[in-house]
């Protein structure tokens, strides 16, 4: 066996948040009910929330998904004072959603064995973010500058090491280097377009016993593709300006197992209950960064370029689902779904090297948990809880209409912060210093389903809405009496409006 060096990498909790939280997507039956389908099932949907959904099937079915996203408010041409920012992104996307298939075969006496392949966007990443603020006595520099006698102590990411570059050095009387000059900041812009998707591939295997219990089981591939262009400027004293260029990516793939039972506890009532378990999604990825900072005064202009690669790997926490479903004849459906998940325990993982084994020809990998930034995920993120509420009314056997709503509570502690000074490599190689503390998520939906012979057609419209507390960086309260020593940021109230129409075209076999 031979060993192979490689650079300690592991993520950071901000990061981290993109990979783990879901967007309510699939069939446009599904969205148009909230989701709250996990115990009323036959629909292809439930395979990636309660696998045993997919075993209420009678007959086979194709199904595919696509539609519109939009987002609401954000401007592309963020400005505040005399500095302002470009945004390079659309505020309307099309996107393909869901594709997938299910095969059903009796099995036994009311029995049936079903087979499920599905394929839907679990997370689309199409924002807009924008923020401006005055700064008083704070700056992106100034932390940096009072970071720069721990050096050795604190980790320099690729922000703080440019800085570090282009500010003037402090010296001794013996021409010794003791700290580092600064310019406070007096007003700051911010602008940011994300893009990607996660994209999940399902593959299931359900059935039921005497068509009272339905059991599921699901194998999970989730394909990571997140992009993000930002921009930040500074106003500084001195008639100074400083401007800083990130270009981030995250690829890789992961995959879990969710296992799940519908039950019906009264054998003459259609009252049906789910419980459902998803493991973790064990992600292995790479991340690229690229930072370059710009600063101009009288005296001209400097710039400093970074850039970082690393892979990593990051495992999510466990999710737990209960659900209540209950048919009144054929005209009407009502179904309740309550989700939790702690992404407190989210694991960061570092990997520190590999090696090949030549008695089996394969490459392992060498990983350990990131304590240091898993214990600020602690602190920083909190437990989920996911209530989801839907009903369908059908006037007539072809005609249905469907309302529905979320909430989600919020992921982030509101006393979080983005963590520069920690010793992990998740912060070393960070190329940005922003972060949002992101709040409680609310969606409404609503939609129709006609069906013709064995063709069926559904639309439905989805509104979600999720404010949220921006800062451009980590505040730092100083030692010194001095007030102007400090470094805050105040907060920008942010949000993220987002509209998304979605048609369902399927055929029963």
């Amino acid at each position: 066996m031979a060993l192979l060096a490689a650079p300690l990498a592991a993520q950071e909790t901000y990061q981290d948040t993109k990979l783990v939280d879901n967007d309510l997507n699939g069939t446009a039956r599904y969205v148009g009910m909230g989701g709250a389908m996990e115990a009323l099932g036959a629909d292809i949907s439930t395979v990636s929330t309660n696998p045993a959904g997919v075993g209420l099937f009678r007959s086979g079915q194709v199904a595919i998904s696509g539609g519109l996203v939009s987002q609401q408010g954000e401007t592309t041409s963020p400005s505040f004072g005399n500095i302002n920012a470009n945004v390079k992104g659309n505020k309307t996307n099309a996107s393909f959603d869901q594709v997938g298939l299910v095969y059903s075969m009796p099995s036994g006496r009311n029995g049936y064995l079903n087979f499920a392949f599905n394929y839907h966007k679990s997370r689309n990443f199409d924002q807009i973010l924008t923020a401006a603020n005055k700064l008083s006595y704070a700056s992106q520099n100034k932390f940096t500058a009072m970071k720069y006698p721990f050096a050795n102590k604190y980790n320099w990411n690729a922000v703080d090491a440019n800085y570090a570059e282009i500010m003037t050095p402090i010296l001794d009387n013996d021409g010794k280097k003791i700290g580092m000059d600064y310019l406070d900041g007096t007003a700051y812009v911010f602008g940011q377009y994300q893009k990607g998707y996660i994209g999940e591939y399902s593959f299931n295997l359900s059935g039921n016993v005497n068509d009272r219990i339905f059991l599921g089981l699901t194998f999970g591939l989730h394909d990571v593709n997140y992009r993000s262009n930002s921009y930040y400027t500074e106003n500084l004293d001195k008639r100074a300006i400083s401007e800083t260029w990130e270009d981030l990516r995250i690829d890789g793939a992961g995959f879990d197992i969710k296992a799940g039972v519908i039950f019906r506890p009264i054998e003459k009532s259609p009252f049906r209950i789910g419980v459902y378990v998803h493991t973790p999604t064990w992600y292995d990825l790479s991340l690229s960064g690229a930072n370059d900072l710009t600063m101009k005064d009288q005296g001209g202009k400097l710039d400093k370029g970074q850039h970082a690669e690393y892979d990593f790997k990051v495992y999510t926490p466990w999710k737990f689902g209960l659900s209540l479903g209950h048919t009144i004849g054929r005209e009407l459906a009502i179904g309740a779904t309550y989700e939790y998940a702690d992404y407190s325990t989210i694991d960061n993982r570092v990997n520190d090297g590999g090696y090949y084994d030549f008695w089996s020809g394969g490459y392992y990998e060498n990983t350990y948990s990131d304590n240091a930034m898993n214990h600020h995920t602690e602190a920083t993120l909190k437990g989920v809880s996911t209530l989801k509420l839907g009903v369908e009314y059908k006037p007539l056997e072809n005609l249905a209409f469907r309302l529905g709503y979320n909430y989600l509570s919020p992921m982030f502690d509101k006393n979080g912060f983005r963590d520069g000074s920690i010793s992990s490599p998740g912060s070393t190689y960070a190329t940005s210093t922003d972060y949002t503390n992101w709040k409680s998520t609310n969606r409404l939906t609503c939609g129709f389903g006609y069906s013709a012979k064995k063709f069926f057609m559904d639309l439905a419209y989805q509104y979600s809405q999720t404010d949220g507390d921006f800062y451009p960086f980590m505040s730092y309260y100083s030692k010194a009496s001095n007030p102007k020593e400090d470094n805050i940021a105040d907060r920008v109230g942010v949000s993220n409006k987002r509209h998304q129409v979605l048609f369902t075209l399927g055929y029963r076999f």
